[in-house]
């Protein structure tokens, strides 16, 4: 895999996972779930257009920090 190809997602705090790359997003079934732009993904589980995150986490006071080990 070539660094153009590489995926990143970072969860953001307080906000959703946002995913940077050429990534595809499927349901269980195997089907594409359409997106458009960037793609942000709900951490919060309040979003109404799940998995995409609709801004919720703002006005429920959704609160994470998550960092990596040093």
């Amino acid at each position: 895999m070539s660094e153009s190809d590489e995926v990143t997602v970072t969860p953001r705090d307080n906000g959703p996972y946002f995913v940077l790359g050429n990534a595809k997003l499927v349901d269980m079934d195997g089907k594409s779930i359409p997106y458009e732009g960037r793609m942000a993904l709900c951490r919060c589980g309040h979003s109404h257009t799940k998995p995409i995150c609709d801004g919720t986490h703002r006005s429920i006071g959704f609160e994470s920090v998550i960092r990596g080990e040093p």
